[in-house]
């Protein structure tokens, strides 16, 4: 697939464009009728490796239906047990549907918009009534929760989408790097990111070299590489967490 070809099947089909998946009119009442088949964007685990040992894995599915996108994560442990799950809804305009997230120790949480706020409502083992925490933040506010790593791929395509164009077979992001206001909700706080392309880098996966596409994600407190496919969608292959000894590998 050639480089224009992949951008544009990326950044319309995976990051939820309006345009309609197989060039039938989003509007077409027999689509209404019959409802819109889901579209799979990605789907598969990440290996999350500290010094080098494998300590949890994390399975995840990126789809698209019914004029929504829906981001679904499980995290396990290195004994293969869920400890936690999530679930990010989205328009195709990236507003905020509704985020959930639980532990199998008890406690889970839910993110909702509410007109200027993002109103967080967490549930714990030991309280009957939930908590709540408004925000005041817009519903297009990415949610980038702890170890999801599937949220920093839906960011990145997000960038990609709104701030790079393909030009001469190269990738031309806007120069800098963008910030974003996110929330994380298991930490109940917010936080700004910086995004910013490095460019095409030959990196080793598994004892093979490959080409990628770097991208650094920044924050007050620190600082993250990631390497996406450009010949595949675009999707995340590899994150380094320097300090932390992390490597995040797609299985």
């Amino acid at each position: 697939m050639k480089f224009a070809t992949t951008m544009r099947w990326a950044l319309t089909i995976m990051l939820g464009s309006s345009l309609a998946f197989a060039g039938t009119p989003a509007g077409d009442k027999k689509d209404k009728d019959k409802g819109v088949p889901v579209q799979k964007v990605d789907s598969g685990s990440f290996g999350v490796f500290i010094k080098g040992q494998r300590m949890a894995t994390e399975s995840f599915s990126v789809d698209q239906e019914n004029g929504s996108s829906v981001v679904k994560s499980q995290l396990k442990d290195a004994s293969g047990s869920v400890v936690q799950k999530s679930d990010l809804q989205m328009t195709t305009n990236f507003e905020l549907i509704r985020y959930e997230w639980s532990q199998a120790s008890g406690g889970s949480l839910t993110v909702t918009p509410n007109n200027d706020f993002l109103i967080e409502r967490i549930s714990t083992a030991a309280s009957a009534k939930p908590a709540e925490q408004p925000f005041l933040m817009p519903s297009a506010s990415p949610i980038l929760d702890n170890n999801f790593f599937v949220h920093r791929e839906v960011l990145m395509w997000r960038y990609l989408a709104a701030d790079c164009k393909p030009e001469g077979g190269n990738l031309k992001c806007q120069q800098g790097p963008v910030e974003f206001g996110t929330l994380v909700p298991q930490d109940r706080t917010s936080m700004p990111v910086r995004v910013e392309l490095v460019g095409k880098e030959k990196v080793t996966i598994r004892g093979a070299a490959r080409d990628l596409l770097r991208i650094n994600l920044t924050g007050e407190s620190f600082a993250w590489a990631l390497w996406l496919d450009d010949q595949d969608h675009f999707k995340l292959i590899r994150v380094a967490i320097p300090a932390d000894d992390t490597e995040v590998v797609r299985d």
